[in-house]
């Protein structure tokens, strides 16, 4: 969708296809979404009319289903698990059962692990290109209306419903309209609706990592002067270790190093994050993203709801984007459910795109949003910063956590992604 002609007024034509719910953005958050309505229509044996506009086949050019790899916390496999898409996706995971959190060159670490809560796994890594694949297959088999490759040309609000056109001509009436369309949303945009943004001026530099030996199921988390430093266990490649690398850097010196030659980049990185995961052999292919944290304060307009990073984003540190936009979803499920059982006892058809519905699903997702945003930014400011008291309170914090167990369960509650209210 191009913002320099995206308008939020468009002429009507008579032969606009009427949907109850039409979604921009066909990556994690909104494929996911699109799958799990189809999943409620037929659990409630009420037909919905799905309509999913994006503009990228899934593969490594698709920017929500690039190279990178997200963990998936094990409170979200629960709520996949809930709309019937983890049986689908579980072949593609590879397990965390323990979580290694150390500050770098200072006394401060704790590890959670999976046995001490009764459970198999805090979580699962996946690939976003595999995945992105698995799901296309998924809405091509089902009878959701996909337009792929297709982008947005125009959004006009009307009292009834959103009239979109799309670039091929297509006109689409819809009663819920749906922005899944990433940071840079261009719903969002025509409709120049705010948004709050920090820029962390950091760059977050991800790669694929072959080792020497096995992660054994293990995620590190370790905190530098320049900011946090992930490793996620991944599938052996040809059976070859491997781990997905996220380095939160300067920009300078992500740029020089997403250049660097292999074995220059390996010395470095082994000399930030140390040899728990044994000694890095090999790097794949490397990029970089902007660290930036954005937050709509209100994710809805007439007719419209945003989710995912069309509402917010978040910094990597404690990878929750991904579920933190599941959770988004998840309730706006709940709140279309709702809506439709009430629907079943009475004589009114439900209005999916109703203010009551739009401000319902923005109550329920206020406290999560908010407490998820702020922990996130303390986090972020606390252990990228080498001021002593500081340093001090953040290395006795994460010792309080391996002397005291009872402190580490809500710290295990964020990481497994179940939500926050606090």
């Amino acid at each position: 969708m191009n913002s320099n002609t995206l308008s939020s007024h468009a002429p009507q034509t008579q032969d606009a296809k009427q949907v109850d719910v039409a979604i921009v953005g066909g990556a994690m958050a909104g494929a996911t979404l699109a799958l799990g309505l189809k999943t409620l229509s037929e659990e409630l044996n009420r037909p919905l009319k799905i309509a999913l506009i994006e503009a990228h086949k899934p593969g490594s050019e698709h920017p929500g289903f690039d190279a990178r790899s997200i963990a998936i916390a094990h409170g979200s496999i629960f709520e996949l698990k809930r709309l019937g898409l983890w049986s689908k996706l579980a072949h593609l995971g590879t397990p965390i059962e323990n979580i290694h959190i150390s500050d770098r060159g200072h006394f401060g670490m704790t590890e959670l692990n999976a046995e001490d809560f009764h459970l198999q796994n805090l979580g699962q890594v996946v690939e976003l290109e595999r995945v992105g694949q698995l799901l296309f297959k998924l809405l091509e088999a089902s009878d959701i209306q996909l337009h792929c490759p297709e982008t947005l040309a125009n959004v006009e609000a009307q009292t009834d419903c959103q009239l979109l056109t799309l670039n091929d001509g297509t006109q689409i009436k819809t009663a819920l309209l749906v922005a899944a369309d990433g940071v840079n949303s261009q719903v969002r945009q025509a409709f120049n609706l705010p948004i709050e943004q920090v820029d962390f001026e950091q760059v977050a530099l991800v790669a694929n990592v072959e080792t020497d030996k096995s992660h054994d199921n293990w995620a590190f988390e370790r905190f530098t002067s320049t900011g946090p430093l992930a490793v996620l266990p991944m599938a052996p490649l040809k059976g070859n270790p491997r781990v997905s690398l996220v380095w939160a850097l300067s920009p300078g010196d992500a740029k020089r190093l997403q250049s660097a030659p292999q074995d220059e980049f390996l010395a470095e990185l082994q000399q930030a994050f140390g040899f728990r995961a044994g000694r890095f052999t090999q790097v794949g292919e490397r990029f970089c993203y902007p660290l930036l944290m954005s937050h709509m304060p209100r994710p809805i307009y007439h007719r419209t709801v945003f989710i995912g990073n069309a509402a917010q984003t978040l910094h990597p540190i404690a990878g929750q984007g991904f579920n933190l936009g599941l959770r988004d979803l998840v309730s706006l499920l709940d709140v279309i459910k709702q809506s439709l059982l009430e629907e079943a006892s009475s004589a009114e058809r439900a209005d999916l795109g109703s203010a009551k519905l739009t401000h319902t699903y923005l109550k329920s997702r206020e406290k999560d949003r908010n407490s998820t945003m702020t922990n996130i930014e303390f986090l972020v400011r606390g252990f990228s910063n080498d001021h002593w008291p500081l340093v001090v309170g953040r290395s006795l914090g994460l010792r309080l956590l391996s002397w005291l167990p009872p402190l580490k369960v809500p710290v295990a509650r964020t990481a497994m992604g179940w939500k926050s209210v606090s």
